[in-house]
């Protein structure tokens, strides 16, 4: 009896360390050590701000140009890729799987600049990335050419643009200037039959309150060092990125700055609302 529990014993130790092994064969640690400081980030809460607080308030809409290259960790790269033992990916890329998840809701695009008031469906949202081309087919039977629709994902290198709706305001109970980004829309340049470029196009709106909980788990690619990455959340927290504003709120019912200005004069324009903003908070002070 004794030697039958000694052979059992036996024989469950081989089976423990071969699937031991076999484990280890399958799971290589690709880099020096384990990734867990992003994936395992947690979002640091808003502070809560009253009503009778804010001393000065103003919201406007900016433009982030992909092709800018100090916007470029929003772009790149335009195909999810392993490296270092995680899995990095861009902007569009990560609200993409978030949406198909259900991790994040989308909104339509509307004319009033996104008021997050028509949700989309997981349906609606992927039609949204989506573009349907017509395609001819051949009959064999008869020769005719037949039309037929094609559904071609839209991909990261698709989008041009992104529009931002973003809050500014004076705290007085913290004497502080605080920025606060309310929502994203993608934007793709959307193509003529011809493959020439007709305009550009939103796709949908995304709640960057909601949003935050994902982008803070996700790693910004960072030029100059591997080991010092920041996450997206951080990325748009510290405003690494650069931008121009497009519109602001005003009496002529939140008309672009396109709609009055071209050229330098509207890049002149966008520096004179920044500037407005700015001397705001100096002027709360005495030097």
């Amino acid at each position: 009896m004794k030697a039958i529990r000694l052979s059992l014993l036996f024989t469950f130790s081989l089976i423990f360390i071969s699937g031991t092994l076999f484990s280890q064969e399958n799971k290589v640690l690709d880099g020096a050590f384990i990734k867990e400081t992003a994936p395992t980030k947690r979002v640091v809460p808003y502070t809560h701000i009253r009503e009778a607080d804010v001393m000065y308030y103003k919201r406007v809409w900016r433009e982030i140009d992909l092709r800018q290259k100090m916007n470029h960790p929003l772009f790149y790269p335009t195909e999810p890729i392993k490296e270092i033992g995680y899995t990095r990916m861009s902007l569009f890329d990560i609200l993409n799987e978030a949406i198909k998840e259900g991790t994040i809701t989308a909104y339509e695009e509307d004319g009033a600049g996104g008021q997050f008031q028509v949700p989309l469906t997981k349906t609606e949202a992927e039609d949204k990335l989506t573009e349907i081309t017509i395609s001819f087919d051949e009959d064999l039977e008869t020769g005719a050419m037949n039309e037929v629709e094609v559904k071609n994902p839209i991909g990261a290198n698709r989008v041009a643009k992104y529009w931002m709706k973003e809050d500014w305001f004076f705290d007085r109970e913290r004497s502080v200037m605080e920025v606060r980004i309310i929502g994203i829309l993608p934007i793709i340049n959307e193509l003529n039959d011809d493959g020439s470029i007709k305009g550009p196009k939103g796709l949908f709106w995304i709640y960057f309150p909601e949003a935050r909980y994902v982008l803070a788990n996700h790693e910004v690619y960072n030029t100059m060092n591997d080991g010092s990455r920041v996450t997206y959340e951080d990325y748009f927290r510290k405003r690494l990125f650069t931008s121009y504003i497009r519109q602001e709120t005003n009496v002529y019912d939140n008309r672009t700055l396109d709609g009055y200005t071209k050229g330098i004069d509207r890049l002149l324009e966008a520096r004179r609302i920044e500037q407005e903003i700015i001397n705001f908070e100096h002027d709360m002070w005495q030097y």
